[in-house]
């Protein structure tokens, strides 16, 4: 037996860190996406940011958002090594008739470095949202109040099962969400929107008579290639959440929590490409992608459970979702540069909706109430944070610097200089 678990707690260790490095990848991921999606004068900035917020978010996770999601002090005594899981799991083991310990085995430390990662991805959803037009400390200082308070308050409770303020429980209401649609996606949107609504629209976007004028991004080959290197890493983002390996039944789930992601992401692709050509004669890139982070966005909340088939479904009507709520938030001027708020927030929330239709464990009342809970927390708490910040230190660059990009005002260097006239 003991050889047993300690095989079982090296495989599903190590899968933990390989599900984790692949989630990290996504932070490449929304670099690229969202460097290709702004204009060059602005492609610098937007990538010091991402980079930064990933840095940010380890930190501060490990000093105070670990303990406040699922308690514990991780910076100096919350990591348990290997003997001491494999001598509970033989305790567990040894106190069940059949002799099997159950559950999942792995370090903690894996498990912290596995959630560290989400945080940023949360994170990484607003950066996108708030591009442009937003100043760059600003940005950073509410990075470290979202990955170290707020992100790790509704984290706790629904992944930890901790009370909503003492009141009730989500997970007793009938609430689940597998790999984070709404804990992570609909958060980071939340955030997204509350800061963006207390930004404003860029210069030049909406017109005086109500009419919209793109602004085209800059770099789509390199869009194309984030949106690619994201859905590579929800993988790792859905497969991960499984939380171990070590067993048939876990092996088989994995498996198709993996068919179930890709099958999504293929769906809501196409199904936004035939929508934008339905609605604007053209076969629109910038929806395509959308269409297929859509569709993983979509599936989160639940990709154990549906059929190959009915994961395709789902993923296709975020793919629609998707559009119209691109169009839609455009007429209420609402600015959002890369549709993050659109993508995660809208496509999060059906991906809640989803989940009683496969999971019969799950009610719709539960995952409404899952979801006002979360997307209030978040909103109203970002607000908060943002109307402060817009108070002291400002939220966004003078109408000089929005003009002559980011880039120079905010970090001093051009992302293309050999393109730039003199």
């Amino acid at each position: 037996m003991d050889q047993v678990l300690e095989l079982q707690y090296a495989l599903d260790t190590f899968y933990f860190l390989v599900c984790g490095a692949l989630v990290m990848w996504m932070a490449a991921g929304f670099s690229m996406l969202e460097a290709g999606l702004v204009r060059s004068k602005n492609t610098a900035e937007i990538l010091t940011k991402n980079v930064a917020l990933y840095a940010i978010s380890c930190i501060m996770y490990m000093v105070c958002g670990y303990a406040i999601m699922y308690g514990g002090d991780i910076m100096l005594s919350g990591i348990a090594g290997g003997d001491t899981l494999v001598a509970d799991a033989l305790a567990a083991a040894n106190a069940r008739e059949d002799g099997f310990a159950g559950g999942a085995v792995y370090s903690s430390a894996s498990d912290f470095f596995f959630q560290v990662v989400f945080v940023a991805t949360a994170m990484s959803i607003v950066s996108g949202a708030v591009a442009e037009r937003m100043k760059l400390w600003s940005f950073l200082v509410f990075a470290v109040v979202m990955t170290g308070v707020i992100y790790p308050m509704e984290g706790s409770w629904t992944w930890n099962g901790a009370d909503v303020f003492g009141m009730y429980n989500l997970g007793d209401l009938g609430f689940s969400d597998f790999a984070g649609s709404g804990i992570v996606h609909m958060a980071g949107a939340a955030a997204a929107l509350a800061g963006v609504l207390l930004l404003g629209a860029r210069k030049g976007k909406y017109g005086a008579d109500g009419s919209v004028h793109p602004i085209p991004g800059a770099n789509l080959p390199m869009a194309t290639l984030g949106t690619f290197i994201l859905w590579m890493g929800w993988f790792g983002f859905n497969g991960g959440s499984v939380l171990k390996l070590g067993d048939i039944a876990s092996a088989n789930s994995v498996a198709m929590v993996f068919l179930n992601t890709n099958a999504a992401a293929a769906g809501g692709a196409i199904a936004a490409l035939i929508a934008a050509r339905l609605l604007f004669g053209k076969a629109d890139l910038t929806m395509l992608l959308n269409g297929a982070l859509a569709g993983l966005v979509a599936i989160t909340a639940e990709p154990s459970t549906p059929t190959p088939l009915l994961a395709t479904l789902f993923g296709a009507a975020g793919g629609v979702l998707v559009v119209f709520s691109i169009v839609f938030l455009d007429k209420l001027k609402i600015d959002d540069p890369v549709g993050a708020i659109s993508v995660h927030g809208t496509c999060g929330l059906l991906g809640l909706m989803l989940v009683p239709l496969t999971n019969d464990g799950v009610s719709f009342s539960g995952q409404l109430i899952g979801a006002a809970t979360i997307f209030g927390w978040v909103f109203v708490t970002s607000s908060i944070v943002w109307f402060l910040l817009k108070m002291t230190m400002g939220i966004r660059v003078s109408a000089e610097e929005e003009y002559e990009g980011v880039d120079i005002g905010e970090c001093g260097l051009e992302a293309y200089p050999e393109f730039t006239s003199k």
